[in-house]
């Protein structure tokens, strides 16, 4: 058993160290990973996953491979189209199609959900 005056130092230690413990805890998604989530979408294709955040002119995929690329908006009749000279992204809502290696692949999206925690 401690002394009376260590433990007397040990106790605001404590209790310092289960409020820094507690502050570290994250009870929730911060606010700018609630607008990213917004204006993202979760994609997939033939067992791959893909994730499209769009930003100002810009449309930024996370490949299946862990990879990112970025693509510019281009002018389209309806919908959208971004570009980076590899690939293309087109569609309109959530029906998009993207082409890679002159292969066109229809993905199947819907809203990008935080996870839960």
């Amino acid at each position: 058993m401690l002394p009376p005056p260590l433990r007397r130092c040990l106790l605001p230690l404590a209790c310092g160290v289960v409020a820094l413990s507690l502050a570290a805890c994250k009870t929730g998604p911060t606010k700018d990973e609630i607008e990213a989530a917004r204006e993202s979408i979760d994609c997939h294709h033939a067992g791959q996953h893909f994730v499209i955040r769009f930003t100002e002119a810009e449309a930024r995929i996370l490949m299946p491979d862990g990879k990112r690329a970025i693509l510019y908006q281009v002018p389209a009749g309806s919908g959208v189209r971004y570009m980076n000279g590899d690939m293309e992204l087109r569609g309109k809502g959530l029906d998009m199609t993207l082409v890679r290696f002159q292969s066109a692949m229809h993905l199947d999206c819907k809203p990008f959900e935080l996870p839960k925690t």
